[in-house]
């Protein structure tokens, strides 16, 4: 039983944080349900549709259209959708097309947002009369699309970090879009693209905005321009977060549940500071630890049958002590990645346009970075290859099969995460979802690449870095030192100089650096993973493929499909 005690302790964890979750998010009696229906073209899209206990079709409540950004899904504006549903109001929280669970191709079709408005206004709780907007980013442009194919089917909305005008929605005037709430926080990273100006704590004196809000002068922040009634309405509000820190910010869920108050009727009006949406965070979080725990418990448990026996090996350590070349090798091994990411994934979006066969941008763009570090982790180690002291005994066939059982009950987990409490696994922007039918099929592409990096770099991890005599905090924590590290680094010194000057470094690709932001938690998975079969086996083979089966199904998964 003590070979289980950690897959116990893994499920436990599932379990408690996915029921936390699904209570928040149907507190007071609200029902999250799964929809699909049909969109343009014949392209099935995809939402959770919120519904408060007072929205019936005898007593209509007002409705919001709630979207994310560019590759993220319907969960990711939950903090918004419960807030809603808990003021009264019946919400879909929309994939774009491309996204999550919706076919068609990223960008087609006004991003999906229409085929939501018209969904949205055709359920019979919903008052068609009192309608209202959100969107994040990308999901901005979604609902302007909205807005723009049906003017009259909406009342109010609210951007969160997006734009109106170029590069993807309609110019905006001081009558268009109706009562617009723009939340633009201080530190957003894509400030030029979306108002034209090199910091975001400026946008209250970009031309752009200011021709939005029919005025010359400088914007003030919390100010309503215009009037309601007429439609004409605006207001700037600035939090002190980044672009995905919006998703997080009580400032910017408030500012969206205080403008819907003032432009919509109907509804249980609450103060704005009345939120608890960040307990249903804090439960996926917890689910997603518990699914990583699952991962080694699962891997631990089945190693101790006869059926994996001959997999189990005590480890072989690669040097007797840390010697200078050791360090510089830790260094090499961390710094590597980040020298490489930023080029890879720029040389990706010059050279390589999704195809049918590499369907996936983002895909494509990690699995470039995985295969250019693969390489120059193969030429480092044929120059140092003599001074490794590890050998490895690696039972190939076992270890594919560990490594895939423990990544099917791992993906059972979020099944029944999913059937029972209408939670995925996720903190912020990390976030694991099951596949689509077509996300699988794609996995199946990018599934070698990805494992081959993993291969190449658990096999120098552990053939390199590990020290005789090691505890096993030493272990870990050089283990993580030497896969996130560099990331840890990039982040802080990228945003430290964002914070302090208002100007990002790498702004010449906003979306990357973003980006980065999920290979610091990822790359630790990983060490851990790696370092825990390891340990256990001798061999880096059967946590490689883990990580390259878990690795792949969250990229996927949790990214946008631009060729179908």
């Amino acid at each position: 039983m003590r070979k289980w005690g950690l897959f116990a302790i893994g499920l436990a964890l599932i379990l408690a944080g996915s029921w936390l979750a699904g209570s928040i998010q149907t507190a007071g009696g609200v029902t999250v349900t799964d929809v699909r229906f049909p969109g343009a073209g014949g392209v099935t899209m995809s939402g959770l549709l919120y519904t408060p206990k007072n929205a019936t079709a005898a007593t209509p409540a007002p409705g919001i259209l709630a979207v994310h950004g560019y590759i993220n899904s319907r969960e990711t504006q939950s903090a918004f959708a419960i807030e809603f549903a808990r003021r009264g109001y019946v919400v879909l929280a929309l994939d774009q097309t491309g996204h999550g669970y919706s076919g068609g191709a990223a960008f087609s079709n006004g991003f999906g947002g229409p085929d939501g408005l018209k969904y949205l206004r055709g359920l019979p709780m919903v008052d068609k009369a009192n309608i209202g907007l959100e969107g994040h980013s990308m999901g901005g442009w979604t609902v302007l699309a909205a807005a723009a194919t049906m003017p009259d089917a909406y009342k109010a909305i609210v951007l969160e970090g997006s734009s109106t005008g170029a590069p993807f929605a309609a110019e905006g005037t001081p009558a268009w879009p109706r009562n617009l709430a723009l939340v633009f926080s201080k530190y957003d990273e894509f400030s030029k693209i979306m108002w034209g100006v090199e910091r975001a704590r400026d946008v209250a004196t970009a031309p752009k905005l200011k021709t939005v809000f029919g005025t010359t002068a400088d914007i003030v922040p919390g100010q309503v321009y215009g009037s309601i009634d007429d439609g004409t309405a605006r207001r700037l509000t600035q939090p002190v977060t980044t672009h995905p820190g919006d998703h997080i910010s009580t400032v910017a869920v408030g500012d969206a549940v205080d403008w819907f108050g003032k432009t919509l009727v109907g509804g249980t009006p609450k103060p704005a500071g009345d939120q608890f949406w960040i307990w249903k965070e804090i439960g996926t979080g917890v689910a997603f630890i518990g699914f990583v725990v699952l991962l080694l418990g699962t891997f631990n448990g089945l190693l101790s049958l006869p059926l994996f026996a001959a997999l189990r090996h005590e480890p072989v350590a690669a040097v007797e002590h840390r010697s200078g070349r050791w360090w510089a090798g830790l260094l090499t091994t961390a710094l590597l990645p980040i020298l490489t990411f930023f080029p890879a994934f720029i040389a990706v979006t010059v050279l390589i346009k999704p195809s049918a066969l590499l369907p996936q941008s983002i895909t494509n763009q990690v699995v470039a970075w995985a295969l250019v570090n693969a390489a120059l982790t193969l030429v480092i180690g044929w120059f140092g290859r003599k001074r490794a002291m590890a050998s490895f005994d690696n039972r190939w066939a076992p270890a594919i099969l560990i490594a895939l059982a423990t990544t099917a009950v791992g993906y059972l987990s979020l099944v029944a995460a999913d059937a029972l409490f209408k939670v995925d696994f996720r903190f912020w922007v990390v976030a694991l979802k099951l596949f689509s039918p077509a996300q699988f099929k794609i996995a199946l592409v990018y599934l070698l690449p990805l494992t081959a990096f993993f291969l190449v770099a658990t096999r120098a991890l552990h053939g390199r870095l590990s020290v005789l005599g090691d505890s096993a905090a030493k272990q870990y924590g050089s283990a993580v030192a030497a896969m996130a590290l560099g990331f840890l680094v990039l982040l802080v010194i990228d945003y430290g100089l964002f914070f302090l000057t208002g100007r990002l470094p790498t702004d010449l690709d906003p979306l990357s650096t973003v980006i980065a932001i999920q290979f610091l938690p990822l790359m630790a998975i990983v060490a851990v993973i790696s370092t825990f079969t390891w340990r256990r086996t001798g061999s880096y083979v059967p946590g490689a493929v883990i990580c390259g089966l878990f690795v792949t199904w969250y990229v996927v998964a949790g990214t946008a499909t631009q060729v179908v």
